[in-house]
């Protein structure tokens, strides 16, 4: 077997554990591996496609990032060229990986990766996706490996922020990732012992969180912290765009800001508004994600054997298992309302802004 792998999407902590399960998994087995530099990109590339052994995966595991490299604007049936046009190259993409003999393809992304791989497995190329987002959002799957990590990073963040807010009787605002979903804010929220979170799943009341923040100060806490999920958005209102391009989903990011002035304004506490944006992709893959994600990868070479094209791989504890790239696809994961994190938050007094 001639495998080709390649990661797409925005990065995560894990990935590059992913490519070294599946290198050692596959050499065991006698299988040759390749990676496809930058998604689909590699495939029209000097150098784009190279050989992996384990030698050259050694000591990958806890690295962040990916040896890969990966794009968010190479979608193959909408490719953006230079020019500003968007063309479809999907047919060129096929026809580069039959003709480099390869038997399968292990796609590692998220949503829109998923999506895309649907539509080559559809094409007739063998393939089999791994879910990867820290968003946490990939349905059909436990848990997506670089999510600990990033709620790792955003808890060690709203700790160094909580002495800084007490010292200077402030309130802070602090935005993370996730998009459509507050899986990272609620974690890393209540993990930081946060007076505030505000999540897409719950519209919020400006007039709740201030009130939230002006019982404090009567307790006698003079300071706050507000964890701001980038898809929150307030009753009646809407998410906050950063930025739109043509052929991309919308960049989210700046709702923050929109809360801090609210709650100054409304208040007069002195209210400060930041964004941890990347700093969540980054570092080392704490343990958690690194077995997973090994588990992810090793797993995938198992579905290659098991002829389980046109699938995902599904962590289903303790189990890894293998479902249609349909399942991950159909809609977004999105935080329970009557899941025990909710019911933790609101018991522990921590304001959801309804």
């Amino acid at each position: 077997m001639k495998i080709a792998i390649n990661t797409g999407g925005g990065d995560a902590p894990g990935l590059n554990a992913v490519i070294r399960a599946v290198v050692n998994a596959a050499e065991r087995k006698g299988w040759s591996v390749y990676g496809i530099r930058e998604g689909y990109n590699g495939f029209f590339q000097p150098g784009g496609i190279r050989p992996l052994t384990t030698e050259m995966v050694r000591g990958i595991t806890p690295l962040g990032g990916t040896i890969l490299g990966t794009v968010n604007r190479g979608n193959p049936f909408e490719y953006p060229t230079e020019d500003g046009r968007v063309v479809d190259i999907s047919e060129q993409v096929v026809r580069k990986f039959w003709e480099q003999g390869f038997d399968a393809l292990i796609v590692v992304g998220g949503d829109g990766s998923f999506r895309i791989a649907k539509r080559f497995a559809e094409m007739g190329i063998p393939l089999v996706a791994v879910p990867k987002t820290i968003d946490n959002d990939v349905n059909a799957t436990h848990v997506t490996f670089g999510f600990q990590t990033a709620v790792q990073t955003a808890t060690e963040c709203l700790d160094k922020l909580h002495p800084h807010a007490e010292a200077h009787r402030r309130v802070v605002c602090v935005e993370v990732m996730g998009r459509y979903c507050g899986w990272i804010a609620l974690s890393a929220g209540v993990a930081a012992t946060a007076d505030v979170i505000l999540i897409p799943e719950i519209p919020y009341d400006i007039e709740k969180v201030c009130e939230k923040i002006e019982a404090r100060w009567r307790a006698g806490r003079r300071f706050a912290i507000c964890v701001v999920a980038e898809g929150a958005y307030p009753k009646e209102g809407q998410m906050v765009v950063l930025k739109e391009e043509l052929g991309r989903e919308v960049r989210l990011g700046g709702i923050a800001a929109v809360v801090a002035e609210e709650i100054e304004k409304r208040t007069g506490r002195e209210t400060r508004a930041l964004s941890l944006g990347h700093l969540l992709r980054g570092g080392h893959p704490i343990a958690y994600d690194r077995v997973l994600a090994l588990e992810y990868g090793t797993a995938a070479v198992r579905a290659i054997e098991e002829g389980a094209f046109g699938c995902m791989v599904s962590y289903d504890p303790p189990n890894m298992v293998f479902r249609p790239i349909e399942d991950g696809i159909r809609e977004i994961k999105r935080v329970p309302l009557d899941g025990e994190l909710i019911r933790c938050a609101r018991e522990m007094g921590i304001c959801l802004g309804d």
